[in-house]
Parts: structure tokens; C-alpha cells; sequence
């Protein structure tokens, strides 16, 4: 995405801008989605219980692949900052494993 238009992931609140084109359609638990730039879909992926991402039809070469484990290591929401992340579903995935946390 180009100029001041953000792609349908981008959260309201998020204030970063789209790290390219439309590439990938990240749907929650109830199959409600969104199609995003690879940046805001590793976002909103990270901020979803049970997402998963799905490549679009004219995506470059695995970029489903780099969403998922770019928001294996981005904590939910995080654009809010400010309190601190003390609960495991306030950090990553990685984080939680590091941790020895499971689901």
C-alpha cells in the first residue's frame, strides 16, 4: 500500500505505516478475515487467538510462511504500550515458550 490508504488489517490504532502490497488474508477462530500488507498481517495474526494466514493468489513466493513467524514473535496489540506485559497472553508466542509456557 502506497501514500496515506492502509490496508485492511491495519488496525485503527496502529500507527505504523503498510510494509507493501496486499499479500495475505489473515482469518480469526470464526473465519472472518482481513487482506493485509505482510507487516500488518503478522499484527493482526500476533493479536488473534487461533488465526491463521493464507497467501494471496498473486503474493510473492512465501509470504503466508514469513506472517506466521513474524507474529510467532510480535505480542498481541502491539501498538499499545505503556503497561507492562506481565501475562501470557500479553506476549508473544515466543516469549511464552522461552518462558516454558503453554497454552
Amino acid at each position: 500500500m502506497t501514500g496515506t490508504a492502509r490496508c485492511p488489517a491495519a488496525h485503527p490504532d496502529d500507527p505504523t505505516p503498510c510494509g507493501g502490497p496486499l499479500a495475505v488474508t489473515v482469518l480469526d477462530a470464526y473465519n472472518a478475515g482481513a487482506d493485509g500488507c505482510e507487516h500488518h498481517g503478522a499484527r493482526l495474526l500476533a493479536s488473534l487467538e487461533r488465526g491463521r494466514v493464507y497467501a494471496l493468489p498473486d503474493a510473492p513466493t512465501g509470504a503466508a510462511i514469513r506472517v506466521f513467524k513474524a507474529a510467532d514473535d510480535i505480542p498481541p496489540f502491539v501498538w499499545y504500550e505503556g503497561a507492562p506485559r506481565t501475562q501470557p497472553n500479553q506476549r508473544s508466542r515466543a516469549e511464552n515458550r522461552r518462558r516454558g509456557v503453554t497454552a
